[in-house]
């Protein structure tokens, strides 16, 4: 029997802003990112889970961030739940949503992209502005 799965879907390559997101959150230390998810958490009850949903990206997109953040963070795996158990895999999941807000930043409601990246801009990572947003 033959399966048909149809034409490639293209693969995504990061856009550098993205990247270099991904990149300067993998030196943080454990305590910053401790105090990023912690950030975040509180924010996700007030907006955050309604923006997070908001985002639109296709599967090969989410792959490729999923795969640079795991990438990025897996190595440190050790040290960052010896530091606080689950840190690993809450810093993983509140800098996937945050590099997906990046990445998708010039479709995203200002307001979503605020609460999404606030926890990384308010620890000192270099986050792009909004589109909307003017420049200071």
């Amino acid at each position: 029997m033959r399966c048909f799965l149809g034409p490639l879907e293209e693969t995504f390559v990061l856009d550098s802003a993205t990247a270099q997101f991904i990149e300067a959150v993998g030196k943080l230390p454990p305590d910053t990112l401790v105090a990023v998810f912690d950030h975040a958490l509180r924010l996700h009850r007030s907006g955050g889970r309604e923006a997070s949903r908001a985002l639109r990206l296709s599967a090969s997109e989410f792959s490729e961030i999923d795969h640079a953040v795991r990438s990025t963070l897996l190595p440190r795996a050790d040290q960052l739940d010896a530091f606080r158990t689950g840190l690993h895999s809450d810093a993983k999941a509140v800098c996937c949503i945050a590099a997906r807000a990046i990445r998708t930043r010039a479709k995203c409601a200002e307001a979503h992209y605020r609460v999404l990246i606030e926890p990384f801009a308010a620890a000192g990572v270099d986050t792009p502005a909004h589109p909307a947003t003017p420049p200071s």
